[in-house]
């Protein structure tokens, strides 16, 4: 058994920007991550621009410059892994965390699948939970949906060249992907529950997307509430009305969530409403006692609500707390 003071499961940005503010304070935490860092900007789409500027997405005081102000997926990468190399942070990549126990004496078991098989356990006096929420889409729970020709991520758009293509949503993930597939001359249709384009789209793409639909370069279908997708289409209802259209492929772009499981199995308490685990906002520390949480897993169901930019911070506030801990109890 290994023992660290600290582990943190994932090594996204803000599970990365918790080891460095430890490390500041003189802790040498273990990050533990099931892929490698930042996993989830590698899987955005290969030409994603992100929403945030440059500098809201800096952790560790390391300077995140590039020549336009909103970066791009690979630079983001870049920056990331730089910063890795330049605080030392240690990460053991492609390894994934089980379970997480409280022992008697209050220190946690931490279980690891490593290598695809090698069970490992560390022994830790904190966890700090950074996982994200991009690992779990949102299903429709409709008939087909599970087919391999339908795809809850989009990554990039030329295999579907003079392909009829259907993309399910409204927002930014689903207009980004409608825009690159139109692009490379895909037959392109937008199938959205909502009656308006939504408020959260990136306000600089939005004049495009909308000249292409006012073009019929695009086929924008609001009120749809798809029903079925078969083999070559997909069904769905308009106020009523029944309706299929031609569907070589299906981008289901309706969002993410938070594996609630994975906390309720540590004793962590999640809001029923909201799917909010249980936190002091001024520490991030759950009902349990030594595990906290970091970025976008607070946020619980609602992903628009903790971004990077101020996900990030919230390796001080559980730094703090943990100093404070540790003065008290020496």
């Amino acid at each position: 058994m290994m023992k660290d003071t600290v582990i943190i499961v994932g090594g996204g940005p803000c599970g990365l920007a918790a080891a460095i503010s430890l490390i500041d304070q003189g802790y040498n935490p273990l990050v533990i991550e099931k892929d490698n860092i930042v996993s989830s900007i590698y899987r955005y789409p290969t030409h994603q621009t992100f929403f945030s500027t440059s500098e809201k997405l800096e952790i560790g005081g390391v300077p995140f410059v590039t020549v336009e102000r909103k970066p791009k997926r690979n630079q983001a990468l870049s920056y990331y892994r730089e910063v890795v190399k330049r605080k030392g942070i240690r990460v053991n990549a492609f390894e994934q965390v089980t379970g997480v126990k409280k022992r008697a004496d209050g220190t946690f078991s931490v279980i690891t699948n490593k290598n695809q098989g090698t069970i490992v356990e560390y022994n830790c006096n904190y966890v700090i939970i950074a996982t994200g929420y991009y690992d779990h889409p949102n299903m429709m729970g409709v008939k087909g949906e599970n087919q391999d020709h339908v795809f809850h991520y989009f990554k990039e758009a030329h295999p579907y060249f003079d392909k009829d293509v259907v993309v399910i949503g409204g927002k930014n993930s689903a207009v980004d992907a409608a825009l690159e597939l139109e692009r490379v001359g895909a037959r392109v249709t937008v199938l959205y529950r909502g009656n308006e384009f939504s408020k959260s789209v990136k306000p600089w793409i939005l004049p495009e997307f909308v000249s292409l639909i006012n073009h019929d370069q695009i086929q924008m279908v609001f009120n749809a509430d798809v029903t079925e997708i078969t083999k070559n289409t997909i069904v769905y209802e308009v106020n009523g009305s029944t309706r299929e259209e031609k569907a070589d492929f299906v981008f289901a772009m309706i969002g993410y969530h938070p594996d609630h499981s994975f906390l309720n199995k540590m004793g962590v308490s999640s809001e029923s409403e909201t799917g909010r685990p249980v936190f002091d906002e001024e520490t991030m520390e759950t009902n349990v006692d030594g595990i906290f949480i970091a970025g976008v897993i607070a946020a619980g169901n609602n992903a628009n609500e903790i971004f990077i930019e101020n996900g990030r911070f919230h390796g001080k506030l559980i730094a703090k707390e943990i100093i404070r801990r540790s003065v008290s109890n020496a």
